[in-house]
């Protein structure tokens, strides 16, 4: 083994090429191409107006305040320089490995390994927190109508242990519990044992991810056809939301429109970018599409724009009807609307965000498998990930292998552990994207059919670097010497430092490329989404970038340990 064999690229042709011949040797059993520009982006507005519409944002409303509109806007842009750079690549290459695909081109192997294994559990992870989202719906619609599911096949194990051992460690110290601490207490107490283990899991989010697996083993037709309607259903309601809301509005709620200032608007960076991770999913059904290289980058493009406007429109609504210090919990849109007499909509909106989050769950859970797919078709993993059912035309083996990846653990997972891990590992794919742009030689680049405006940053980078700065500066004049100071009230100087760790690995990144910037002649855009996404990340902790590394690590030991050897790549 040597440094360089760990890069080896495969040019554009090369990947094609495969492609064909993998299809040929399953018997010339190929994916269906259905999919039309309409198809691609009712997918993009169904994997990002989903879980975080109906229960997210409601979070970050309560941290940001009206001005998490803001945040809203800042993630759009990130998003939107991202989705430029998959839009290109997409009209390159269209095959169904997204970022992976892209980053064998760009980077090399090894890097295309590392996106592929982090995109797995972007979409693993993602799930699985979708399907605990779904349960949670599902059981508040149905209290809606008088019925209820016995609430120990309804929760989170992991989620009602916390609850217990906190409630234990309150009654130590003398601190009050919540309302929602004590109520998963008597659970744990009252719920069904075996010896001394309560048996609590949550069934519905196993059914869910049962039936979703089904639906897309069984044919992409089926599944287009069953996202576009409830995606037509989803719109709907939130339009309604939207009007009903708009005569309710009291703009006095609108101030302070920064209660917790600028820190509290990007406390919710989490939830908010999590609510718009869904549009890269769009490029994992490129080998699906009618005509991939004109519809994928317009399906990408067409649904960012529409979902970042009605997250915005509902955000204000939201923020105008009651003040943001009540929409700090679980059915924060019924419960706006419960406040104002209008229990009936809280129903619909109860029965949408089932809807919602279902179609979120289908789209992620489509593209997993072709993840798998693919890097089975580049011999990193065992040959059996890319088959092809011979009648449903669907990567079978994979998609049966996600639904246990998912499946089994929204049984038991507490979804608070799992949202920020996808977050990360969505923005480490952008970053990988919009990297892959900037490097990819200009003759690649030019026989795209939809390529990114091409703007000089040699000078644009160097000043915004500067103003950024300098803005600092002027918000909060101490900001810079106590970056560097590790001293916070009630906080030792290491725990400072270590959660400062990822702002220092960004300041120092986004150094070089305002430097390379420079003398390279970078184009803008890919720059700014880069950066962006780069400082999105930072927001996300130090204990999510940790996680983030060991699952890397877990990644690397399969890859030099099967991968390497077995890549289609190795000569020997």
């Amino acid at each position: 083994m040597n440094i360089k064999s760990l890069f080896r690229k495969k040019s554009i042709a090369q990947i094609l090429r495969q492609a064909e011949q993998q299809d040929s040797k399953e018997g010339g059993i190929a994916l269906n191409k259905v999919l039309s520009v309409r198809d691609l982006t009712a997918m993009g507005i169904a994997a990002v107006i989903g879980a975080g519409i109906f229960s997210t944002v409601g979070k970050a409303c309560f941290d940001g305040g009206p001005a998490v509109v803001l945040l809203f806007v800042i993630t759009a842009i990130a998003c939107g320089f991202s989705a430029l750079c998959y839009a290109e690549f997409a009209s390159q290459i269209p095959i169904s490995g997204s970022a992976y695909t892209y980053s064998y081109v760009a980077f090399g192997e090894l890097v295309a390994w590392i996106i592929g294994w982090a995109l797995l559990m972007e979409y693993a992870v993602g799930n699985i927190t979708v399907a605990i989202s779904w349960s949670s719906n599902l059981s508040s619609f149905l209290h809606n109508i008088g019925l209820h599911i016995p609430e120990h096949l309804s929760t989170s194990f992991f989620e009602a242990k916390k609850a217990h051992d906190e409630f234990l460690n309150s009654a130590i110290s003398g601190a009050v519990p919540s309302d929602s601490v004590k109520s998963l207490h008597n659970l744990w107490i009252t719920a069904p044992h075996i010896g001394s283990m309560p048996v609590i899991f949550n069934l519905p989010a196993l059914l869910i991810t049962v039936l979703i697996t089904w639906l897309i083993y069984t044919g992409i037709k089926e599944s287009r056809t069953s996202n576009n309607l409830m995606v037509a259903f989803k719109l709907v309601v939130i339009l309604m939301v939207i009007v009903v809301g708009f005569f309710y509005v009291n703009p006095e709620n609108w101030v302070p429109f920064a209660p917790n200032g600028l820190t509290g608007v990007m406390k919710g960076v989490s939830a908010v970018f999590f609510a718009y991770i869904g549009f890269d999913a769009i490029s994992t059904a490129a080998e699906e599409c009618k005509d991939p290289q004109r519809d994928l980058p317009r399906g990408m493009i067409y649904s960012l724009i529409i979902c970042t406007v009605l997250y915005i429109l509902i955000a204000l609504v939201l923020t105008g009807m009651v003040s943001y210090k009540q929409l700090n919990v679980g059915d924060f849109l019924a419960s706006a609307f419960n406040s104002r007499g209008m229990n009936w909509l809280g129903g619909i909106i109860a029965l949408s965000a089932v809807v919602a989050t279902t179609t979120v769950l289908l789209v992620f859970q489509m593209g997993q498998p072709r993840i798998w797919m693919n890097m089975s078709r580049d011999g990193l993993l065992p040959k059996r990930f890319a088959r092809i059912h011979p009648k449903y035309k669907t990567p079978s083996f994979s998609t049966v292998v996600t639904g246990f990846v998912v499946g089994i653990p929204a049984l038991f997972l507490d979804s608070d552990l799992v949202t920020d891990l996808c977050s990360i590992g969505t923005l480490f794919a952008f970053v990988l994207v919009c990297g892959g742009v900037l490097i990819m030689p200009a003759e690649e680049r030019q026989k795209a059919k939809f390529k990114i405006p091409y703007i000089n940053g040699k000078y644009l980078v160097s000043a915004l670097f500067v103003l950024t700065v300098i803005f600092i500066h002027i918000y909060d004049q101490d900001i810079l010497k106590n970056f560097f100071s590790f001293t916070e009230p009630g906080k030792n100087p290491s725990e400072v430092f270590a959660a400062r760790i990822p702002y220092y690995i960004f300041i120092i990144l986004s150094t070089i490329i305002t430097v390379h910037s420079y003398t390279q002649n970078y184009s803008l855009i890919p720059v700014l989404g880069l950066v962006s996404c780069l400082y999105l990340m930072t927001e996300l902790g130090i204990r999510n970038w940790i996680a983030f590394g060991i699952w890397l690590v877990i990644g690397l030991v399969i890859y030099f340990s099967y991968g390497y050897r077995n890549s289609k790549l190795n000569g020997k």
